[in-house]
């Protein structure tokens, strides 16, 4: 029989960015439903939504992709409500899921919750070595808590909760929003933008001297859905490509492959976040056969033509 038969799941953020390659990669398993709430409907921050949440949806699994994210900028002007609404998300669904039963929860979190010296490649047991860079920290550990919430039930209450750790996701459908976007987006738009005015130049954040590591959203939901089939251990598991580069050699590769010839002016009175970011994706591949698969340029190739795909619509 099929792990997912008869399995009645929610995914949370399940219209996002994420979430929605999540709900794409359950529908081929076909479980019995999968469903998806709109925070129309069920604010996941108010209490009572979330208990109405379950009583509409009766799951077996939950797996808690929602989230308020955003860059750099986004984080440094609404610390509180970063911290507030993802701690109460994250904090209530979890609560809810054990009162009701469920056969397990999938807590996604996030490598904004590593300490900002984590030594590179990022282990997970390396987690509690210190304090998160400053300028995301407030987001950081508010997602950590679901880690500290997961073990804490699964100890007291045998309850099975785990917590996965995804690196920085790309790929077509990201938010391209320049108050909210993560690197990629954020560069691809400038590049963009800039060929279609004859900007001779676009400016980015920092120093360009940091590095990231970046996954495809497709693996990345991949990850999380072979997770909940094939892992139910206490330990947090890192999702990642296995692949640094620093954000000066990335704003060059989507330079070329959007075609812009101009000049990259680097604005070094902006914060340039964590020195460095790399997993460690080791205990992915042991624990559940994740490997990330798509490579990298054809990634952001993807991501690019969706920028400009959606552009001209909206032209």
């Amino acid at each position: 029989m099929s792990y997912w038969e008869g399995k009645r799941i929610v995914v949370t953020g399940g219209s996002g960015f994420l979430g929605s390659r999540i709900v794409e990669k359950l529908k081929l398993k076909s479980p019995a439903e999968i469903f998806v709430p709109r925070k129309k409907q069920y604010d996941l921050v108010q209490n009572e939504n979330v208990r109405r949440l379950y009583q509409d949806a009766h799951p077996d699994i939950v797996i808690h992709a929602a989230g308020q994210v955003g860059g750099i900028g986004a984080n440094r002007a609404n610390p509180g409500v970063f911290f507030y609404n993802n701690l109460m998300m994250g904090v209530q669904m979890m609560e809810y899921g054990r009162q009701h039963g469920i056969e397990k929860f999938v807590a996604i979190g996030t490598i904004c919750a590593y300490p900002k010296y984590t030594p590179v490649p990022f282990k997970e047991e390396d987690l509690w070595n210190g304090y998160p860079e400053e300028t995301n920290a407030p987001y950081g550990l508010a997602k950590k808590m679901l880690l500290v919430q997961a073990q804490a039930y699964r100890q007291q209450y045998g309850f099975n909760a785990i917590f996965l750790l995804p690196v920085n996701l790309y790929g077509p459908g990201d938010n391209f929003d320049p108050d909210t976007s993560h690197a990629i987006p954020a560069i691809i738009k400038k590049c963009v933008d800039a060929i279609k005015t004859g900007a001779s130049e676009v400016v980015l954040w920092g120093s360009g001297a940091p590095t990231r590591e970046f996954v495809h959203v497709d693996d990345a939901a991949e990850a999380i859905v072979l997770a909940t089939e094939r892992y139910n251990e206490t330990a947090p598991v890192n999702i990642g490509s296995g692949r640094e580069m620093s954000i000066k050699e990335l704003a060059a590769l989507i330079s070329r492959l959007t075609g812009f010839k101009g000049q990259i002016v680097w604005d070094s009175t902006k914060p340039d976040g964590q020195s460095r970011r790399l997993l460690d994706v080791s205990r992915a591949e042991h624990a559940f056969g994740f490997r990330a698969r798509i490579a990298f340029e054809e990634g952001l190739k993807q991501t690019i033509e969706s920028y400009m795909r959606r552009t001209e619509a909206t032209a």
